[in-house]
């Protein structure tokens, strides 16, 4: 884990590697990126081309998202909600991009805070009751028995993504949705066995990964996205995150964690880094809630200045203080970037932006020598979140170009 010694051997990125009981076949994932081509929840096409896409790219593993384990548990009404019919249907993803010789992680959750009340039609969870902007409203804080369902719900989204033919499942843990709220000292204000110190308030996510994991046995990855810093005044930070870490490290129920911060409730754009597109941002939204972001939008958004692996700072303290296998994830765009993750010692890097715009990244990487990514990090990608994820930059380009260019 010396960045100043001898460097990892570019070969070590191409070579088959372990994560739990998979071999992945290179050191490359593509991280989730909600895809918004999921109308109304369907398995569209679309989805499955675009993992298709990814795993004929190179990548190792892709992964779907956002499956939400229950109807209150989406985002809004355009998001998966892993049940029995849907299950069945993403079995068309996973033959996909198995026949591409890549493995696939569904990644499952429920979005509490973040869940758009309104838009779902159901009312959402959280540890304490709160107003919440994303959730159009109050979120109410969760009983035990409601918990008891949660968690119930996670085992059952484990089970239908395994029979679809997920290799992995990644529980979010992440961007302060539900199990990530838990474990945030300004979200979770719980006097019960849910709250106060840090090993009550990561009891819930805790119980949540070992459920998951004895639903989907020996032959399936359990990772987890997790918050490192919830990127807020009194939020999650490294000194409380990374107890909690350690805690999930002696669980021993997770195989990987994919080590992310920011919220979506209160700061959106600290998991993005770079220019914030504000205008796409309100042209994308009803005249009501872009009204409120021209007012409000430079506070809920605000700029970060992009950087290059922009968390592995926050990360080396989690390699630090872990043995268990760690990927680096934020402003991985470079070969260099990727042979620097491994020489500092963490096992995978995710990749999400720099794959929009171009899933085939990883085989250029591997036999076309090159060394860096087209992504400019503009973040224009990320209001096509509600008419389908992509790259702008590349959608003009292809629009304009030739057959060779649209592969």
């Amino acid at each position: 884990m010396n960045p100043t010694g001898p460097r990892t051997p570019a070969a070590a990125i191409w070579a088959p590697t372990r994560l739990g009981p998979l071999t992945l076949r290179n050191r490359i994932i593509k991280a989730a990126t909600f895809e918004g081509v999921m109308p109304h929840g369907r398995v569209t096409d679309q989805l499955i081309d675009f993992h298709a896409e990814v795993a004929r790219g190179g990548a190792a593993m892709t992964t779907v998202a956002y499956c939400a384990v229950s109807p209150g548990g989406r985002v809004h009404r355009h998001s998966l909600v892993l049940d029995g019919p849907t299950g069945r249907d993403l079995r068309r993803l996973t033959e996909a991009v198995h026949a591409e010789g890549a493995l696939a992680a569904a990644q499952i959750g429920h979005a509490g805070l973040v869940a758009n009340q309104i838009s779902n039609r159901t009312r959402s969870l959280a540890p304490s009751t709160r107003i919440s902007a994303p959730a159009m409203g109050l979120v109410k804080s969760a009983t035990n028995r409601q918990l008891e369902q949660v968690a119930r719900d996670f085992e059952s989204a484990a089970r239908i993504a395994t029979a679809a033919g997920f290799d992995a499942v990644e529980v979010h843990l992440g961007h302060n949705y539900l199990l990530s709220s838990f474990m945030s000292p300004n979200l979770n204000k719980r006097t019960d066995v849910y709250g106060g110190s840090v090993a009550a308030r990561s009891r819930f996510p805790r119980e949540v990964l070992e459920r998951v994991r004895a639903a989907v046995g020996d032959s399936v990855a359990v990772t987890a996205k997790f918050n490192m810093a919830d990127g807020v005044p009194h939020g999650l930070w490294l000194d409380q995150s990374l107890q909690i870490a350690r805690l999930v490290q002696s669980d021993g129920c997770v195989d990987a964690l994919q080590l992310t911060g920011g919220s979506s409730l209160l700061n959106g754009m600290y998991y993005f880094r770079g220019e914030v597109p504000m205008s796409e941002f309100i042209a994308a939204q009803s005249k009501l809630v872009g009204l409120g972001l021209r007012v409000y939008g430079p506070h809920i958004l605000p700029t970060y200045p992009f950087e290059v692996a922009f968390f592995l700072p926050f990360a080396r303290q989690f390699r630090e203080a872990l043995s268990m296998p760690l990927i680096l994830l934020g402003g991985v765009n470079r070969l260099d970037t990727i042979r620097t993750a491994l020489d500092e010692g963490f096992e995978f890097v995710g990749m999400a932006r720099a794959l929009l715009r171009d899933p085939y990244l990883p085989e250029r990487f591997r036999t076309e020598h090159v060394a860096e990514g087209m992504c400019i990090h503009c973040n224009k990608c990320v209001p096509t979140i509600y008419s389908g994820t992509r790259c702008v930059v590349r959608e003009a380009i292809r629009e304009n170009s030739g057959p060779e260019a649209r592969r």
